[in-house]
């Protein structure tokens, strides 16, 4: 499994990669998919902005699948109710604006809550857990909505989710193309300058799920004080 940005610097776009980009409209997006990072003795301090989430709660449980039961707290975020598609214990359910949010605090084992994300792809995954070798904080709460950017310089304090861990291949995804370092923060700016609507379709929500988003991506990346660029056009 690798992450969005690696599988669109890769070349591998998926669905995956398509149901992340349907939130965008048209638009510069600054400041996504940002990790500070801090090469330590035995693993790696990571820190990133939500779009990351779901990668780092799946990786984890995929790690530790088949080992028993995990503790595990936070908050699943849909636009639809799965309380009655979940098999494990949800301590309350939050609802705002149509965002419903469960709120989980219980050990199951980390095979259920796979399925529940191979079920519902789009649900958002704030979760918090820890096994030896991998520490995952993720704040409780929804991210907040794609919008264009509409000034620069922003200070954007990359906090969402940490991550302590001593995983080797996860850091090889996160910093697929940063093979050493003391310090690294990565920054990317979506451009997406067009959307492809499915032809003959007619239904509005069909055209918005199907619809292909088209642009470039500017990777941003300060490697122990020196920084570099990379751009790529992608259609998802």
């Amino acid at each position: 499994m690798l992450s969005v940005i690696n599988k669109i610097f890769s070349h591998k776009i998926d669905e995956e990669v398509h149901g992340e980009f349907i939130k965008y409209s048209r638009g510069v997006f600054n400041n996504k998919y940002l990790i500070t990072a801090k090469k330590q003795k035995e693993g790696w301090n990571i820190k990133t902005s939500n779009e990351f989430a779901n990668f780092l709660v799946r990786k984890g449980l995929e790690k530790i699948k088949g080992k028993g039961q995990l503790g595990i707290k936070g908050v699943i975020v849909s636009t639809f109710d799965l309380r009655d598609k979940v098999d494990f214990e949800i301590s309350s359910v939050k609802q705002f604006m149509g965002i419903k949010q469960l709120v989980i605090d219980t050990r199951i084992e980390p095979e259920k809550m796979l399925q529940v994300m191979d079920n519902f792809p789009r649900a958002f995954f704030a979760l918090s857990f820890a096994f030896p070798g991998f520490e995952l904080k993720i704040k409780p709460k929804a991210p907040k909505s794609a919008k264009p950017s509409t000034k620069g310089g922003e200070d954007i304090k990359v906090d969402f989710c940490s991550l302590k861990t001593s995983i080797k291949d996860i850091a090889d995804d996160l910093f697929f193309d940063v093979p050493s370092f003391s310090g690294v923060s990565i920054n990317h700016s979506l451009n997406i300058n067009g959307i492809e609507t499915p032809k003959g379709e007619s239904d509005p929500i069909k055209i918005r799920e199907n619809a292909l988003r088209k642009g470039k991506i500017l990777r941003k990346i300060e490697v122990d004080g020196k920084s570099t660029t990379k751009e790529i056009e992608f259609i998802a």
